[in-house]
């Protein structure tokens, strides 16, 4: 392993006025976003899709650092023959590969999700290393309910997150560590607090146990927020204070960079908190966006499958990158937001 250049890679992920684009929508979230939008979810749109947005050349050298793409679309070559990954590496972004294989029922812990995938993991990355990928991601799922989370289900998944991420620096991929407390419930920002802080102190742990060295990865955790269905909600103000706060107190100053995940939030509410956390400032890692529906609603909506809105749709994410790439600085403001690009 070299770790120089895993920690320039992570250093680049997460550069100065730029963020991640998840681009790793499993085949069954993906077919529901078309869904939405009227388009049928087959290979060929799914394609067209994400090479409208790789194509989008202001959006992608200006804001996006890298994409995280599916298991399909890295082996998949645009209209022209072009393979999309080589469409990334033009613009200047570096290609990333999701690389969980979704989650499980976690036996004696019901209502808990344990993510899968480790099996055959090293071959696996080797192969995707080999097409271009640099960075990789695995998602752990924690959510909170009555009862819920258990210790059980903290442990496991910080477990696997770090034997994952141990393997994708043996592999010479940043792994990027996605360890998401979700948003669905009707708890408050304080309980949300609690437990992303118990979940990010384990992660931690369990990566100095398997001798993941810091400098090479990113982590992407959810903000603190109010739970959807909390009657109380935060204020952008409060959600970036004790955001910012959380991770002080758990996220150890070698991590290159923190790029969150947006979670549920609405397009401008995850942009909004971004910035807010960039303007407190003194902190001693970059904090960025690596957003998929955050990026990706409003071109969608504005594509709808048609060749004829590929501008369009180009135009759309475009606005988004740049606004989030101005809220990783501290410099979004809410009238930007009109003056669509």
């Amino acid at each position: 392993m070299n770790l120089a250049d895993l920690n320039k890679i992570a250093l680049a992920m997460v550069a100065s006025g730029k963020g991640i684009l998840a681009a790793d929508e499993s085949s069954g979230t993906i077919k529901k976003r078309f869904d939405a939008i009227g388009v049928e979810s087959t290979e060929e749109n799914r394609r067209d899709y994400r090479e409208m947005l790789f194509r989008s050349t202001e959006a992608m050298s200006k804001y996006v650092s890298g994409v995280i793409l599916y298991d399909e679309t890295i082996w998949q070559n645009a209209k022209d023959g072009t393979p999309l990954i080589k469409l990334i590496e033009q613009a200047g972004s570096i290609p990333g590969i999701k690389v969980d294989e979704g989650t499980q029922a976690l036996p004696g812990c019901p209502g808990e999700l344990v993510t899968v995938g480790l099996d055959k993991l090293a071959e696996r990355l080797k192969k995707y290393y080999e097409r271009g990928a640099r960075f990789a991601k695995w998602r752990a799922v924690i959510d909170i309910g009555q009862g819920i989370p258990t210790t059980t289900a903290i442990h496991v998944n910080a477990h696997a997150l770090a034997r994952y991420a141990a393997l994708c620096q043996a592999a010479q991929i940043v792994p990027i560590v996605e360890p998401e407390v979700l948003m669905d419930g009707g708890h408050d920002i304080d309980r949300c607090y609690e437990v992303t802080q118990q979940v990010l102190n384990t992660v931690f742990h369990e990566l100095f146990v398997q001798r993941v060295e810091l400098e090479g990865m990113v982590l992407k955790p959810n903000m603190a927020v109010s739970g959807k269905k909390s009657p109380k909600q935060a204020s952008v103000q409060e959600v970036a204070e004790k955001t910012v706060r959380l991770l002080k107190s758990t996220v150890p100053a070698a991590v290159p960079g923190i790029a969150f995940l947006s979670g549920g939030q609405s397009d401008e509410e995850a942009t909004a908190h971004l910035d807010a956390m960039n303007r407190i400032g003194g902190l001693p890692w970059k904090l960025t966006f690596s957003y998929g529906r955050a990026l990706q609603a409003a071109p969608q909506k504005a594509w709808s499958g048609k060749a004829e809105n590929v501008a369009a749709g180009q135009r759309a994410f475009s606005h988004r990158a740049r606004m989030n790439g101005l809220a990783s600085k501290g410099e979004w403001e809410t009238g930007l937001e009109k003056k669509v690009a």
